[in-house]
């Protein structure tokens, strides 16, 4: 099965770029001895029109643009489920072993993410209540990918 984190804007150079590149290679690795066949990372650009509703939706086209065909959509939202790790591992074990093909993880940038996206989604995960910088949510979402992983393969990188 293959994994896509498509995200909003672009993170620059420095210790958030750093610490989610070495979550993916990670995550990359370990996922291999799973069945994830490929983890891939794409950033959309973040729309400049100046109309939020505007700039919702050109996103929006964005990630159709990315999202692979019959994948599983999964948003990251607030109002979303908020899952423990081996929850999370849960998951991804089901949706791997129903034989989808593609699991896709869709992060908004500093707007979130506009209506269209969450009507499509298959599911919403959430990361709590507060309010995180979408770099951080990156970084997140890759540790909890790379944790997913290790909890599959028996690795003792979880402690619960």
């Amino acid at each position: 099965m293959r994994l896509l984190i498509a995200a909003v804007g672009r993170v620059k150079n420095g210790p958030e770029r750093e610490l989610a590149e070495r979550y993916l290679d990670r995550l990359q690795k370990a996922g291999r001895g799973i069945g994830l066949t490929d983890v891939e990372f794409v950033e959309i650009k973040d729309s400049r029109a100046q109309d939020l509703g505007r700039r919702l939706m050109e996103e929006a086209i964005a990630f159709a643009n990315v999202i692979p065909d019959g994948a599983i959509t999964v948003v990251l939202d607030s109002q979303g489920e908020n899952l423990d790790s081996g929850s999370i591992a849960g998951e991804i074990r089901a949706w791997r072993d129903s034989g989808r093909q593609a699991v896709a993880f869709a992060i908004g940038g500093a707007d979130g993410l506009g209506p269209e996206v969450k009507r499509r989604a298959d599911f919403a995960l959430s990361f709590g209540a507060a309010t995180w910088p979408h770099q951080f949510v990156r970084i997140m979402l890759l540790e909890q990918l790379y944790r997913a992983a290790t909890i599959l393969s028996g690795h003792p990188y979880h402690r619960a």
